[in-house]
Order: C-alpha cells, then structure tokens, then sequence
C-alpha cells in the first residue's frame, strides 16, 4: 500500500485507523453510539495489512477495559472503545488503573454524545478523567483523531499510565480526507512481571502510587505545554481585544465562523488539544496578550475551570454559552456577532441563517416520534404484554425497544441492566405494602449478556416476583448489528462458542423459563398471563419470557420464507350500510351498546380500552362516545360478551393500529381510513392479528 495513499474516513475509521498505524495489538470494545464504527474499521485495517491483532466485541465495558489492561501489563499496545456512558460501567478499573499504571501503551477511545442524540446523558469524559487523574486528548477532526493516537501511546508507555481520547459525536461521525501513514507492524511477545507489590498493591501503597501519579501529571502537563502541534495559537498577536481559547469540536466551529465574518485576523485562537493535564503556562501567556476570553468547548466548562484568573472569562459559567445542549455554529455565530459589537470589533454582517430545526420547523411538516422498524418483532411483544396487563407497570431497558413507550408499553429506562432491577425495587416497595402489582419487565439479549445477570440473581435470592422478557432477535440491533455472545460469531467473523441464553437465567437460579415466539401474538398474551400467574402461585418465583424471533432489519430473509402480505379493506359489502368517516369517528349508531344484564363489573374494558373512553358510575359503565373511535377492543376483550358492536369488515380509521401498534408501514388517509405504505412494509403480517374490525385481511 502507498504511503501517500489518502481517503475519506469517517471519524471512527480515522480513529480505528490511527490505532492500526500506532502499533496497537489488542483492541475491545462494547458498541454504542457513537462509537459502534471503530472495532469493524480495526478488523478492516487488519485485513488489508495482514496484521496480528487480537478483536473482540467484549460482554460490557469494564470486560473490555479489564482485557485490555492486561494486555497493556505484558507490555504490549492495547486499546479500548466505548460511549460516553460506557465508561461510567468501566468507571471501577479507570479508577484503580490510573493508580496502578501500565507497561504497554493502553488508550481509552470514548466518544461523547453532546445533544443527546443516543445516551441517557450528555456527560463529559474530560470530566471523567480529571476524577481519575488520566491524561484525555480532545481532536478537533477526524484528522487529528488519527494523529493524536501515536502520541497518546507514546505518552501512555513514557509515563505507564492510561491515557484518554475522547472524541464528540461530530468528529467520530464527520467525514474528512486523511492519509495513510506507514503502519508500524508491533511484534511484542507477552512478559508479565510478577510485582504483587505493584499490580496487588494493599491500601497503604495506594498512597504512594497516588503520590506517583500526581507526579506523573505534573510531567505531563509541562509535555503537553511544549506540544506545539496539538496546543498552539492560530491568528496570534501581541495584543487582542477579544481571544478565544477553544477545545475539540470548538477550536473547528469557531475557525469557521471566523473565516466567514472577516475576523480570522482579529481575533486569535488558543486551540486546547490536551485539557488534562492543564498545559497552564500557554493558556497564561495567552491570557496576557487578550483584554476579554471567549471559551469554546463541549459539553462542561472543563478549560474554563482550570483557567486560574477568570477575570476575563466569557463562557459557559456566566450563560454566554448555553450550559446544555449540543455547541451549534448559529449559537456560536450570535455570541461572536455580540461581543464584536460589545467591544466595536469590525465585522462582516452576514445573512443569518437559520437553525436546521428551524428551517424543518417553519415547513410545517407533522412530527412523528421514532418508532419501531416495520416487521419488528418487539413491537408484536409489546403489543402483547399492554394486551395481557394493561395496568401493569413496565419497566425496561437500552435498545431498540426503549420505542416501546410509543405503546404504552415501557415506563421507566435509565441505564443498561436497570429493567431488571427497577423491576425488582418495584416489586418489593409494593409487597411491603401487601399489594401485588403486575410487573412485566423488558430487556434485550444483548442488553442482558451486558448487565442482566447480576440483577436477575438478586431479584432471585432476595424473593423478588415479576415477569421478565427478554427480547431475543439475536443481535445488536440499534447499534450495528453486532453479534451477541448467542450468536457464536466473533467480532471478525469467525466462529466462537454459543451462549444459551436459556441456561444463563438457569443458572441464576429461575425456574420458570419459556421460549415464546413474539409472531403468535395470542400465544404471547397468553403465556404472558401464565407467567404472572406462576409469580403469584405460593411456590412460585421469578418468571422468565424468552421472546424469539430475528431482528428482521438483520436477517431479512426470514419474512421471505413464508411472507404474509395483507391489505386493508375500505369498501365493505353494501349490508353492512357503512357511513363515509369522517375525522377518523364513527356513526353513533354503530358504536358499542352495553347489556347490563350480562356486564360482571370487571373493569375489564374500561382498563382495556386505549381512548380512555369508558368510566365507572354508580349505574354502570358509561360510553364517551365523543372519545369513542369504534376500535371494538372492548368488544373483544369482554370476558362475558355484554358490549353488543357487529364488525364491519372494513377500515373505519379507529386509528387503534396507528395509536397501539404504531407500524410505520400504515399511514393514515386524508379521509381518515388507514392504508398500507408498501414502500416500507416488510409482510409480516402481524397488523391483521390486532384490527378488532377485522379490515386487515391477507391476500396471500
């Protein structure tokens, strides 16, 4: 391969490439937005230069952290990639690692989220790494992602410690030109050095090894002063009125906005590629040459707080620059337009653009929530678990199936693994009331492989009674599609051995285990219903639901065995005198009708109806039929058939498939029936299981 060879790269395969050319040998990962692209672009880098590294898609980040750090104790180069969020889970050995040190280089990939756009939190790893006294580099491009990682190694095996990069969602998922370095080919062989004193280090050596560290960061810092290609001044002069000192993606938006104002020669730019250790003696010599300071950087103010005189500081700690969010050019645009005027700064008056949530906001498009892909089977588990309790309490997880809130199917999601153990906490604040409440958690089976089984051993040792599915489409889905440790495939292709996930729950001591397939809707219901049974019978326990069917975006071939393709009907036979819809509402004279001689007062429609449309009075259930669409559910779902409605064969745009099921393959007409948008629709037929007006037929 030439090495003048160049290409566009996305931020992660810049990232993966850097690792490649800086000699790592062992890299691991867990996916996560937005770092999921940098394992494959490893594999892809291997490949084309023939090279020995180990790969592997880890079961959770600290497993991945932890490998790679014993790598990194033989003396070879390792390297780990994570979210944001990722290394709150690898926050232990982090911790304990700085202390510790390492022998080969070992470099921490953590890629923020500023928004956010995919995590729980917009929290910052710079932030992260000052807690754990780590040295973080922060590249302002894709480019320089990839050039940071040799030093970083380098700096990582100098000073054996670990050493962080950390770049935000629009440096991993930019795209920019970047060349080819020599590939430095590393043949380390692995030598562990048995030094307990070091590597098992007791309480009272931890002080030392901390007074170490602190050393180390002292070194490092007057390093990073020196690093005049990743800590520089772009635009200097002896004197400025206003200066801007700007980190990672900031340093990048404000040498735009610069550009485009006319100002690249009035204002100058300190540009922080290392904010920790803080390089303080070129941030000082900067502050000296500027009247007033503009700070730069995402998401917390992590430059602003080391800066040691804040007299001149403008940034995020006085509310110049919005304390949350993600650091848009237009925001940043009005704040360097202000201060110009403030402080009579010549400059280009520009056309001002508008945001892009503006411009999409001013066209007045409908908003739609992001839903579920069509043909997904969680959708059919959802669907089936609001059917069976629909006054359940349904905590769930990370995934894809977090969307299962659009079906009232999901009330609570707050990290990896917590399904289970809110699930848990649930259970016992209600038992120690002397209620049982129907609690059916959710989780995925990658989720579950992550972080299930520790909070599924404790709600079985500790007495806890609920329903737990795990929704199996055997993959990664929101992610990638990474493989799962049920799958039996590697992180690059080849076979590896099968984990059952049936003997997993086994193992943490359930009992009560089915395989149900999410397609058989009523089949779903049902066991759904046996399982909370068994959690109430007096020898009971924990319940597990094994929800089985193939991501159908993974494995779209499944649907092409046996497709099961539907249309809706709109035209009824002329007996069933069908009125025109309008607005999506029925005629009230084909509305339901009770028959109180029949009703047993159980609640059962009023609890099952989704308008909210029925209540209980003194005299017995009562009908809104202005909230009333027709859907026929309590139909349906009377135990003891006292709610007279004939089905009317056709589509009368209940709107029930839209509101419930939530299929972003039906979209409503201008009349207010419901039609299939074959574009996207994948036959999967499970739209015609939940019409209760019988309008969704199959055709073949």
């Amino acid at each position: 391969m030439s090495e003048k060879e160049k290409r566009v790269l996305l931020g992660n395969e810049a990232i993966a490439r850097g690792l490649v050319e800086a000699g790592c040998q062992f890299f691991a990962a867990y996916p996560g937005t937005p770092s999921s692209e940098i394992l494959p672009a490893v594999v892809r880098f291997k490949e084309e230069n023939d090279l020995d590294i180990y790969v592997e898609w880890s079961t959770n980040e600290k497993v991945a952290f932890e490998n790679a750090l014993a790598v990194s104790y033989t003396g070879k180069r390792a390297a780990v990639a994570m979210k944001q969020v990722g290394l709150n889970v690898a926050a232990d050995p982090l911790m304990s690692s700085a202390y510790i040190g390492t022998i080969g280089g070992f470099v921490i990939v953590v890629c923020d989220d500023p928004g956010p756009y995919s995590s729980q939190t917009e929290q910052d790893t710079r932030f992260m790494a000052m807690f754990a006294k780590v040295p973080v580099f922060d590249p302002a491009n894709p480019r320089e992602a990839q050039e940071m990682l040799p030093t970083a190694f380098e700096i990582s095996e100098k000073y054996q410690i670990p050493v962080i990069l950390r770049p935000v969602l629009r440096v991993s998922h930019a795209q920019q030109t970047v060349s080819f370095h020599p590939v430095r080919k590393m043949e380390r062989r692995a030598a562990f050095q048995h030094n307990p004193e070091r590597w098992s280090a007791t309480p009272r050596f931890r002080f030392t090894l901390h007074k170490q560290l602190n050393a180390k960061l002292k070194h490092i810092a007057e390093e990073f002063n020196s690093m005049t290609s990743l800590n520089f001044i772009e635009n200097d002069r002896d004197r400025a009125v206003l200066g801007i000192i700007a980190g990672g993606i900031g340093y990048a938006i404000a040498r735009d906005i610069l550009l485009e104002k006319g100002l690249q020669k009035e204002i100058p730019i300190l540009k922080i590629g290392t904010p920790f250790p803080f390089p303080n003696a070129i941030v000082e010599a900067f502050l000296q040459k500027c009247d007033h300071l503009l700070i730069l950087e995402e998401t917390e103010p992590v430059i602003e707080l080391q800066i040691r005189d804040k007299s001149k500081v403008i940034g995020r700690l006085d509310g110049t620059i919005p304390n949350e969010g993600e650091m848009l050019p237009e925001t940043i645009a009005q704040v360097i337009g202000d201060l110009c005027r403030r402080f009579s700064i010549p400059i280009e008056e520009s056309t001002s653009t508008l945001s892009l949530e503006k411009m999409v906001a001013g066209l007045g498009l409908p908003v739609r929530r992001p839903t579920l892909c069509s043909g997904c089977p969680h959708r059919a588990s959802f669907f089936a678990i609001k059917k069976a309790f629909p006054n359940g309490i349904f905590p769930s997880d990370i995934g894809c199936y977090t969307l299962g809130m659009n079906m009232e199917a999901v009330d609570t999601c707050h990290d990896m693994g917590a399904a289970i153990t809110i699930a848990s906490g649930l259970y016992q604040a209600y038992h120690q009331d002397g209620k049982e409440m129907p609690i059916i958690a959710t989780i995925g089976d990658s989720t579950f492989y992550h972080s299930g089984t520790q909070g599924l051993l404790n709600a079985v040792y500790n007495g806890a009674r609920f329903v737990l599915v795990i929704l199996d489409n055997s993959t990664t889905a929101m992610t990638g599609m990474q493989p799962t440790p049920e799958t039996g495939i590697t992180a690059d292709g080849h076979p590896g051995r099968s984990l059952s996930i049936e003997e997993l729950v086994k193992g943490c001591g359930v009992r009560y285990i089915r395989v149900v397939n999410p397609y058989d809707i009523k089949g779903m219901i049902s066991e759904t219903e046996k399982a909370y049974r068994y959690t109430q019978q007096r020898d009971g326990g924990m319940a597990v639901l094994i929800a089985r069917y193939p991501c159908v975006i993974h494995q779209k071939d499944q649907l092409k065995i046996k497709p099961i393709k539907v249309e809706i009907r709109h035209i009824p036979p002329p007996e069933k005198g069908l009125p025109p819809v309008k607005s999506g509402a029925m005629d009230r004279s084909l509305l339901p009708v009770y028959q109180e001689e029949a009703c047993a007062q159980c609640d059962t429609c009023m609890i099952q109806c989704p308008e909210q449309a029925i209540s209980r009075t003194e005299s017995g259930y009562v009908i809104d039929y202005d909230r009333c669409t027709g859907c026929r559910v309590c139909v349906v779902e009377c135990p003891t058939s006292a709610i007279e409605m004939p089905s009317v064969g056709a589509c009368i745009g209940c709107g029930f498939c839209l509101k419930r099921f939530e299929c972003p393959s039906l979209v409503r007409r201008e009349d207010g029936r419901v039609e299939i948008n074959r574009l996207t629709c994948v036959d999967c037929g499970l739209c015609m299981e939940v019409c209760a007006q019988e309008a969704i037929y199959q055709v073949s």
